[in-house]
């Protein structure tokens, strides 16, 4: 069986910290549930921090065998283990140092890191304690070993978000806007990364500074007459290189008064061949081509970019966004299929979900993410009244 997505639980531990130690890893299928492929292992004596990252490069190990070309989430109880490998924390004991390496050379790219509490890592840790008591642990557990996949965080702590259950850490805070219109946009035309890169048409421009001064606030930092005060602050503008968002940044980083930074990652999906057709002409002309690509988000088209490949590169923008603005407030000017990708992932939604969400010009999408993986989408698609 071929998979396009996998998750990798891990864990280890020692019982005496150095003591005899082992670790628990396993493979799962995230649409059914089922374990793919586990193992238990003693390693002799070490400490926990060992175990656990030795459980890591086991899982990832297995993934590789079994699922060569997934993408992969780690979901690990091991802050120190997650928060390493996300780049977030440096690796400074010596004995950690080759050990993360070799985890980074196995995880492919745009590998996802999910802190989970201990609870949602019990078959890793079962896994561990398994081997460590002397039992055997089969590599291809029976049918009935499938559980539930438990989410990046617990279906609690979500639906406690906004409601006193978050965690007391300040939220790394993602507003992320939607170039204003294009020539393309009007007409609904294919516009990715591979194609033409319009300009922002003269609608889109006073969509760009409607959405400005909704971020911002009115000049002076006063609320205007329907109580708007913006949504500040705010402490950097990052942009997609194409012409229409940096546009639409320039817009927003002037009323802030901050400079524009612009980060290839969240570009646009490339579309092909498509590039600067309707759908109705791509139905025309790529009719089996355009099939397979509604049928699965693994299917790119001709010379283009799957919505799988986009995913993963749009978790990659987002982790280096949340590693360089910790518990900051950060304005992201980009396209319809990386915000799309980025609700999708908060809400844990199928990536079929991506044909139905609508994302109108120049829009404004709110997501918190905290540092112990809980993310919560605070709005969706906010149209800023034009000025």
């Amino acid at each position: 069986m071929t998979y396009t997505h996998v998750i990798v639980e891990a864990d280890g531990g020692s019982r005496g910290n150095p003591g005899p130690a082992s670790y628990g890893a396993l493979v799962r299928d995230p649409a059914t549930g089922a374990v793919i492929a586990q193992a238990g292992v003693t390693i002799g004596v070490a400490t926990n921090n060992v175990a656990e990252y030795s459980g890591l490069i086991a899982g990832l190990e297995l993934a590789a065998e079994y699922a060569p070309d997934a993408s992969i989430e780690v979901r690990m109880d091991s802050k120190l283990v997650v928060e390493q490998m996300a780049g977030r924390w440096k690796v400074k004991h010596p004995d950690m140092k080759p050990l993360a390496i070799k985890a980074q050379s196995l995880a492919p790219f745009g590998t996802e890191w999910t802190w989970v509490p201990r609870a949602q890592n019990a078959a890793a840790d079962a896994l561990a304690n398994m081997a460590l008591d002397g039992k055997p642990v089969p590599l291809k557990p029976a049918e009935s070993s499938a559980a539930p996949v438990v989410t990046e965080v617990s279906e609690l702590g979500k639906a406690m978000a906004g409601w006193g259950g978050v965690p007391a850490e300040a939220p790394t805070r993602l507003i992320l806007l939607r170039h204003g219109e294009t020539a393309h946009t009007v007409d609904k035309r294919f516009s990715g990364s591979g194609g033409d890169d319009p300009g922002l048409s003269e609608i889109g421009r006073r969509q760009a500074e409607a959405a400005a001064q909704y971020i911002a606030g009115p000049a002076g930092g006063e609320a205007s007459a329907d109580g708007a005060a913006g949504l500040g602050p705010i402490d950097a503008v990052i942009s997609s290189p194409m012409l229409r968002t940096r546009q639409t940044a320039a817009a927003v980083a002037e009323r802030l008064g901050l400079d524009v930074e612009v980060r290839d990652a969240w570009v646009e999906c490339s579309f092909g061949d498509w590039d600067g057709h309707t759908f109705a002409e791509v139905q025309e002309k790529w009719p089996d081509a355009l099939n397979a690509w509604l049928g699965s988000t693994t299917v790119a088209p001709p010379g283009g970019e799957s919505f799988d490949a986009c995913a993963r590169r749009a978790r990659t923008a987002r982790d280096a966004v949340l590693t360089s603005y910790p518990g900051k407030t950060v304005v992201v000017v980009t396209h319809v299929t990386p915000i799309k990708l980025m609700v999708r992932g908060v809400l844990q939604a199928p990536m079929a979900s991506l044909f139905r969400m609508e994302l109108k010009p120049a829009t404004v999408t709110e997501i918190n993410w905290y540092a112990d993986g809980l993310a919560s989408l605070r709005s969706f698609n906010v149209v800023p009244p034009l000025v």
